[in-house]
């Protein structure tokens, strides 16, 4: 059964640090598209940064651009979202999402191509 669990969220104040995690389980890492995507309430989920597991190309959402870093450790099957710098509207619950592809390329951020997503780890930030 595959299967997605997310850590490493908490309360920060802004200009501060989190490192999200989501360690997958039940199939083979390699050749995913894996995604970190965020809500917060009344809005939509939307896609913050993705990589591609077999090549390691990354995607990010402009309004994180330069303040996060998505990466991965193939060995452990865990997808990281270092995230710096931030501000109040980081705000959200933060997803980790993937699915099965050769490629992520433009579907990245579009939400219902993903299968497998995790439970969420909420991320507040006070100013």
């Amino acid at each position: 059964q595959v299967q997605l669990v997310e850590s490493g969220g908490g309360s920060v104040q802004a200009g501060g640090s989190l490192r999200l995690s989501c360690a997958a389980s039940g199939y083979t890492y390699s050749g995913y598209c894996m995604a970190w995507f965020r809500q917060a309430p009344g809005k939509e989920r939307e896609g913050v940064a993705a990589i591609y597991t077999g090549g390691g190309s990354t995607y990010y959402a402009d309004s994180v651009k330069g303040r996060f870093t998505i990466s991965q450790d193939n060995a452990k099957n865990t997808l990281y979202l270092q995230m710096n710098s931030l501000k109040p509207e980081d705000t959200a619950m933060y997803y980790c999402a993937a699915y099965l592809g050769p490629r992520c390329g433009a579907l990245w951020r579009i939400v219902g191509v993903y299968n497998t997503w995790g439970q969420g780890t909420q991320v507040t930030i006070s100013s």
